[in-house]
């Protein structure tokens, strides 16, 4: 009875429900097929470090993923981001399986020979290009995307640099669509004006404070815009967006907040500002999931991680007293290459140049009459592209072995650069640190301390970066052991190099899914595909490969569930074993009593459910049916992976004379735990007072728990239908 109500009222949620009738309106395609199949929505926070992450959670200002860990059993791992540790290349590696598909954020085309970064939707359009040929399956097939930086394959993109803009549905939408759009959202437009009105406050206060402290005026200035637009508008909208793609029933959702990376160039990753943006960010994440939860054309999982983390750097040119274009002009000079003059310098930060592509055209005009365009260089001149930790010399000509070793060398000593690396031939690389030269891969422990959490992958991520065809002849880092980490533009917290804060993200995932990884210690974008991919049905697990356990079964303790499982229909009325097993394994229970099974019953397809959840768990299982007719069975079952014998199975006495009596038994099982016999008895008793009380009366009798078989420990367990106080449970105390 209570199913059904549930049902009812989650019905009439439905019929009301803004999206659904934003939806219609906007005659947007829903889903077809089963509703009980499998979904995914990915929430990525930009630039937030699992350190940072472990920080805001303790000091209340992710209060929703910590109720997420505490309460549905999510499990946080550390996702190891790769270098570079930059948004375009966990990306790439996460929806289309390509490591390193870019040696940095921004680079020099090899075709025009320009200097861009991966905000240009050309630059993107052309990388994204190359991914599509290198891979048979985009991630983001058949679903959406919001504020990535590749479509992924999804057939609907927004906030993307080749998708620019939200809602092209809504913007060809007739007047009365526009304004059911307008009153059906108005609570969440008046709480993202009233966001907007604060954060321009905000805003103000630090740009007052930030010209006080005697930062550029203009630099302040442009980033009132920046922190207004990304951090709250873009948000908003997308979450309006991503909640109606859930309604619909689109296969994977993905939407990146970049409100704290955002933050955290301007101010760095630990200050304030920064961590104030991830409030909002929790509650966009809570409204989502909700949306999730309800979603009535598919069982969806939630997933939230970051791409990388930031950590507080010091510009280059306030601790040289010039820019990193000026040391690599006096390099070259030295080597008798260059007049003295770099063209194509551009100090501006990431943030300057999200708002100035993300916001349009008349965002772009707006910068291009205020002079604050990138500037381009001519072709094949000798120039350096470097946005963050990370930057390339690219020559007019090329460099011999012998000249590229005098650039790296004369910018190491000389110009002061923490880390400069040269290709040496394949699988080589020759870096200079100061006055030291070192070989790479074999002397990484040395560059970058033999503790550092990634040690591992380092090596190989780093010949993938310096070998890379858009690379430059010397690559130029701004970080080594026991160095202050630098950054090559003017921002206070960078990334894309290799500390242990840029290269360490977090995952959140729910305890039940299956991840593989080759390391035990951490995840990387590609362990994260494929887990995302066999959860969609889209890729069986390799075979023979070890299941990630995030919490160990513990040898001096025995976890029991007991759940009554309604024939595994859901309180939304949708039937799921596949369902049920994950609620189960969310909780890693050593053994489970299950009530209510069906075996064989057309109602549920036919389907033996308790062998199915056995076999999804991994687990062995013994299942007594209270009710058989010809084929159909119905009734209880106990399941464990621990050795386990049956000692009785049998029916529970009933009320005589009642045509209307549901037949009630017992399922007794003997379990091996570590040497040690325990008894364990799983039953369902009936719905009538009496009928209950002489089914408990015969459970204590010497058939079962009275039995000198039935030695402690003994547990018995099921539903009993009966409160604590209730005669059933004061006879069995």
């Amino acid at each position: 009875m209570i199913g059904r109500l549930e049902t009812l009222l989650r019905d009439l949620r439905r019929l009301c429900s803004r999206s659904e009738w934003l939806r219609r309106l906007l005659k947007l395609p829903v889903s077809d097929g089963l509703s009980n199949r499998p979904g995914l929505v990915l929430i990525q926070i930009d630039g937030l470090s699992r350190e940072e992450m472990e920080f805001a959670m303790q000091h209340g200002e992710l209060p929703f993923l910590r109720r997420l860990i505490k309460q549905e059993h999510y499990h946080l791992h550390t996702h190891y981001s790769g270098l570079p540790a930059t948004t375009p290349a966990v990306q790439a590696e996460l929806f289309y399986g390509v490591k390193t598909a870019v040696p940095a954020f921004s680079f020099r085309a090899p075709k025009s020979g320009y200097i861009v970064d991966m905000l240009e939707p050309e630059a993107v359009s052309a990388v994204e290009r190359r991914l599509d040929e290198a891979t048979s399956e985009a991630l983001l097939t058949g679903g959406s995307a919001y504020v990535a930086n590749y479509t992924g394959g999804s057939e609907e993109a927004h906030f993307c640099p080749s998708a620019l803009g939200w809602g092209p549905a809504l913007r060809a939408a007739n007047p009365f669509v526009l304004t059911f759009f307008i009153v059906g959202n108005m609570y969440s437009l008046l709480r993202t004006g009233i966001l907007l009105v604060l954060e321009f406050a905000l805003a103000l206060v630090d740009f007052v404070r930030g010209t006080a402290d005697g930062l550029s005026f203009i630099e302040e200035l442009k980033f009132i815009p920046a922190r207004v637009a990304i951090c709250i508008l873009m948000r908003e909208l997308s979450v309006i967006g991503a909640k109606i793609d859930i309604n619909r029933g689109l296969p994977i959702v993905q939407i990146n907040f970049l409100g704290y990376d955002e933050q955290s160039h301007r101010r760095g990753p630990h200050s304030k500002f920064a961590h104030w943006t991830l409030k909002g960010i929790d509650d966009a994440i809570k409204r989502l999931w909700r949306a999730a939860n309800h979603s009535p054309w598919r069982h969806y999982d939630v997933w939230i991680y970051s791409d990388h983390g930031q950590v507080k750097s010091v510009p280059y040119e306030l601790q040289q007293g010039k820019t990193i274009n000026q040391a690599v002009a006096a390099a070259l000079r030295k080597l008798g290459e260059h007049n003295g003059h770099l063209p194509g310098e551009n100090r501006d930060g990431i943030e300057t140049r999200r708002v100035r592509f993300l916001g349009g055209v008349r965002f772009q005009r707006l910068f291009h009459v205020l002079g604050l365009d990138t500037l381009q260089t001519d072709d094949w001149q000798s120039t350096v592209a470097a946005l963050g930790p990370v930057g390339f010399v690219y020559s007019s000509r090329s460099l011999d072995n012998g000249e590229r070793r005098f650039v790296a060398q004369e910018l190491a000593t000389t110009q002061q650069v923490p880390l400069v690396i040269t290709r040496d031939g394949p699988g080589r690389l020759h870096a200079w640190a100061g006055d030291e030269e070192l070989r790479l891969p074999k002397q990484l422990a040395e560059l970058f301390g033999a503790d550092h959490p990634f040690l591992d992958q380092l090596g190989d991520d780093l010949l993938r970066l310096c070998h890379h065809p858009d690379a430059g002849e010397v690559a130029l880092f701004g970080w080594r052991k026991g160095e202050t980490p630098v950054t090559f533009v003017v921002e206070n917290g960078s990334h894309a190099g290799a500390t242990p804060q840029e290269t360490r993200a977090f995952a959140l995932i729910p305890g039940d899914v299956s991840l593989y990884s080759s390391n035990p210690d951490y995840l990387r974008p590609s362990d994260l595909r494929r887990a995302a991919l066999i959860h969609l049905g889209r890729r069986q697990a390799r075979p023979g490969a070890s299941r990630r356990h995030a919490v160990p079964a513990a040898v001096n303790r025995l976890r029991v569930m007991t759940y009554n499982v309604h024939g595994c229909v859901g309180m939304d009325g949708k039937l799921s074993v596949e369902r049920i097993a994950r609620v189960i394994a969310r909780y890693n229970p050593d053994v489970v009593a299950l009530q209510e099974l069906d075996a064989g019953r057309e109602r549920s397809g036919g389907i033996d459910q308790a062998a199915l959840i056995a076999r999804t768990l991994e687990m062995d299982f013994h299942f007594h049916p209270s009710i058989h007719i010809e084929e159909e069975r119905y009734g209880d079952a106990i399941l464990t992976h621990l050795p386990m014998r049956l000692v009785k199975a049998a029916a529970l006495p009933g009320l005589e004379g009642s045509a209307l009596r549901e037949p009630r038994g017992a399922l007794w099982v003997a379990i091996d735990l570590h040497g040690k016999e325990l008894q364990l008895i799983n039953t369902h008793l009936g719905l009538n007072p009496r009928e209950r009380l002489a089914q408990t009366e015969a459970l204590s009798g010497s058939e079962w728990l009275a039995n000198e078989k039935c030695q402690s420990p003994v547990i018995l367990c099921g539903d009993l239908n009966a409160s604590p106080r209730s005669p059933v449970c004061r006879l069995l105390k």
